[in-house]
């Protein structure tokens, strides 16, 4: 499936959870719906997908861990958080690097209309 048709079906997915539920729950509910909604829109998924740091010729486990990953080539990071910072932007951006996934989405659900906590993300 094209990655642009991929991440369009991620932000569908995202407002519907957004719509049902509004902000103020923690970010394991909002990640199990939109886990929930994305499975239901036909695509694979994978949930706290541990991400290795690989330096040099040794594999660290870091504890590193995707909050979902769609069809292998989009990750999503879900806040529910007062506001995004630049710490946020960078978590995600170590995330494409370490899994060579080009394509990324910052969505903090904590927010009265949800077009103001996304940030999309191109490596």
């Amino acid at each position: 499936m094209d990655i642009e048709k991929i991440f369009k079906l991620v932000l569908d997915c995202s407002f519907k959870v957004h719509t049902a539920l509004g902000p103020g729950l923690l970010e394991s509910a909002y990640e199990e719906c939109l886990y929930y909604e994305l499975r239901q829109a036909g695509l694979n998924v994978e949930k706290q997908k541990p991400l290795p740091l690989v330096y040099k010729e040794v594999k660290l486990d870091a504890g590193y861990r995707i909050d979902l990953l769609v069809e292998k080539k989009v990750i999503v990071e879900i806040k529910s958080i007062e506001q995004l910072a630049d710490i946020h932007m960078a978590q995600i951006l170590t995330y494409l690097k370490l899994s060579k996934c080009k394509l990324g989405l910052l969505v903090n659900f904590n927010v009265k209309h949800l077009k103001d906590g996304i940030k999309r993300v191109i490596m």
